[in-house]
């Protein structure tokens, strides 16, 4: 059967429930679950000699861990816990199948499935161009007939921007809610009500050790945003408007959508990196992230 000729009582489910509980059926029926809290439909092997890295990532979104089969995948987890539009995701969420054109049974289980704030669903395939082989080509096209057919979205996802991995990694280490201080936290943001460069708004809020954490805490959460020459603001992201003047010139629209940067080389390949109280910040020119 094609793609575009598939319904979803054509294709099965299976998934773990929060309970580990196994439960099967048709797509059509099961696909108002809260996949954003299942278990993963199954493990991941662990062996001597394995090629890729499996592990967990603690997201801040989700107060939890959630698990990841490689480095790539884990990247985009990060982005999405990153993502102020996604409220909960999962790894590994469910297995679908379905018969083919030949007549056989096809199986493939997504990598992620992400609940958005406005209660919208999105199934997520971390591959990249170069690692999909014609049958990986055909289950991709499947699953997005799938999802359409009950209103999710779908968005095959590869290798991310450098520089923007090399900054959300950053940030992300500042991502627990620990890090938080009220006090700093409000001072912070009344300091930078106006707009002033990073370093020197955070002088006026007291010593560096103490104050930088709870800065990029901020812009972890987007309280604060990075704008033109690396001045921060209250309040979301930079605008376009800030694009080809430096470090800050962020625009995200969403973690699996168009990721602008700068309009020029050099702003695309430069960033700015904290690198102590005592050696403060240094430029970096490439893309490998550190």
């Amino acid at each position: 059967m094609d793609a575009d000729e598939m319904s979803a009582e054509d294709i099965g489910l299976e998934y773990v429930s929060t309970a580990g509980v196994r439960e099967r059926g048709s797509l059509g029926r099961l696909w108002p679950v809260a996949f954003e809290s299942v278990r993963p439909e199954r493990r991941f092997p662990a062996f001597r000699g394995q090629g890729n890295w499996c592990g967990w990532y603690w997201s801040a979104t989700c107060g939890g861990h959630v698990s990841y089969e490689s480095w790539l995948e884990r990247d985009r987890l990060m982005l999405l816990d990153f993502d102020p539009l996604v409220t909960g995701m999962a790894s590994q969420p469910f297995r679908l199948s379905w018969i083919s054109t030949e007549g056989k049974r096809v199986r493939h289980t997504p990598d992620f499935f992400v609940r958005r704030a406005d209660g919208t669903g999105l199934v997520v395939d971390v591959r990249p161009d170069e690692r999909i082989g014609p049958g990986d080509a055909v289950k991709f096209a499947v699953t997005a007939a799938a999802c359409r057919s009950v209103g999710w979205d779908f968005v095959r996802v590869g290798t991310p921007d450098g520089v923007l991995m090399a900054n959300v990694r950053s940030l992300a280490g500042y991502r627990h809610p620990r890090v938080h201080r009220p006090e700093v936290a409000a001072r912070l943001v009344k300091v930078f009500a106006d707009g002033r460069g990073l370093l020197a708004g955070a002088l006026r809020v007291g010593d560096q050790i103490a104050v930088l954490p709870v800065l990029f805490h901020l812009l972890w959460r987007r309280v604060l945003a990075v704008g033109s020459g690396g001045r921060a603001v209250v309040g979301g992201l930079a605008g376009p408007h800030d694009a080809g003047r430096g470090w800050g010139c962020l625009h995200v629209h969403g973690c699996c959508e168009r990721v602008t940067w700068s309009g020029s080389t050099d702003g695309c390949t430069r960033w700015l990196r904290w690198r102590g109280p005592r050696s403060g910040w240094s430029t970096r020119h490439s893309r490998r992230a550190w």
